[in-house]
């Protein structure tokens, strides 16, 4: 994660709230060193032809999300790739987990690039598959594995998914989550849930949309013993809660939250739901990635706003509506570190490599993980009533 210490500031062409002067948006990041990426960038494009196709994450940077086929949040960038059988090559621009999920979902004749193999996920990263096994075991021994339903967000890695498809588990997303919970519940009378690996989302979903209260949930921290809890809680529990994070939606504060109404009273807060309990109950809109996006684009003109996501969505929100007055909920310019290693020479050189008819950075999913993780997946996608969106 990158930041920068700033004071609050408005992005892209919107009014400055404090001066009324335009600025420019703190933290733009700088233009391409070499001059010519973006020319071979679009030769290697136009040489593949539809043998490529390329998926940007809301989270890229916008030098690299122009050469982007389509963009959105992670599954559906996924489902789209296996939308374009005719595409041999699928070069994801976002992370590895993403990578992983259009693995699964694309044909064996596919093959899916990653530009930059170190773009990885810090939340994802948060739950391994021992530790996770390690934690099922002590479950066991606590006498609650029996009804215990695990799911997994879809920012998580492939064994993690296969581990819920092999114990009768699901993946959600963030726009799904509560629909998921609701269909873990309801496997076993008396279900409780192992929600991996983001803590946040697992608790708001449970409280704010499920209704249980915040001593229902206990927090299992991997890198204690029995997780850090006693067989006591584990059986008293209705929400067990894997002790991982985003670093960029871990940032937002309760603190800035009130220091923006204090400033400007008619601002609306707006977050996603992988921030800390307290910054969403302070929040006046809460939703996934493309709840985000629509709430901007619905909005009045004239309307202020805090939004607490990754800053180049933000930053983007702001550039593409200049009639509405957008703030970065943080003090801090923050950005998705590991996202941002999918930069400009990264991606030339993986489309130039394929042109030359060298696949790198190829991500495979073994055939067993990908069968599990894949029985995850599709009992998310016959979910009823939801979006399957991030």
């Amino acid at each position: 994660m990158t930041t920068i210490d700033l004071p609050l500031l408005p992005l892209g062409k919107g009014r400055d709230l404090t001066t009324e002067r335009g600025v420019e948006c703190p933290g733009d990041l700088p233009a391409a060193s070499d001059p010519d990426l973006v020319a071979r960038a679009r030769k290697a494009k136009e040489a593949l032809g539809d043998r490529v196709f390329v998926l940007g994450h809301h989270y890229q940077r916008d030098e690299v999300i122009q050469f982007a086929d389509v963009t959105g949040d992670s599954f559906k960038l996924a489902r789209d790739a296996a939308a374009r059988p005719e595409a041999e090559f699928i070069v994801f621009c976002g992370v590895h987990f993403m990578a992983e999920s259009a693995d699964i979902l694309t044909a064996d004749t596919q093959k899916v690039i990653l530009p930059d193999l170190s773009a990885g996920c810090s939340m994802a990263d948060m739950a391994r598959l021992s530790q996770v096994e390690d934690a099922w075991d002590a479950m066991a021994d606590a006498g609650v594995q029996g009804s215990v339903v695990p799911v997994t967000y879809m920012n998580s890695s492939a064994d993690i998914k296969a581990f819920c498809g092999r114990n009768g588990g699901v993946v959600c997303t963030s726009s799904n989550a509560d629909v998921a919970l609701e269909w873990a519940f309801a496997q076993k009378p008396d279900a409780k849930i192992l929600f991996l690996p983001d803590q946040h989302l697992g608790r708001n979903t449970a409280v704010l949309k499920m209704g249980f209260s915040l001593d229902d949930c206990v927090v299992w921290d991997p890198q204690k013993p029995g997780g850090g809890l006693t067989a006591q809680q584990l059986q008293d529990a209705k929400m067990i809660l894997w002790k991982g994070h985003c670093s960029v939606h871990g940032r937002f504060s309760e603190a800035v939250v009130d220091e923006l109404r204090a400033q400007h009273e008619d601002i609306k807060i707006l977050v996603h739901p992988e921030c800390k309990h307290e910054v969403v109950l302070k929040a006046d809109l809460v939703g996934s990635t493309e709840f985000i996006i629509k709430t901007i684009e619905a909005a009045e003109p004239g309307t202020t706003w805090a939004i607490g996501t990754e800053l180049n969505l933000v930053k983007r929100l702001a550039d593409a509506h200049p009639d509405k007055n957008i703030v970065f909920l943080d003090r801090n310019v923050c950005y998705c570190s590991t996202m941002n290693r999918i930069d400009l020479p990264h991606f030339v050189w993986a489309m130039e490599s394929l042109v030359a008819g060298q696949v790198v950075n190829q991500i495979t999913v073994d055939p067993d993980t990908e069968r599990d993780a894949l029985v995850a997946l599709e009992r998310m996608l016959s979910l009823p009533g939801k979006s399957h969106r991030d």
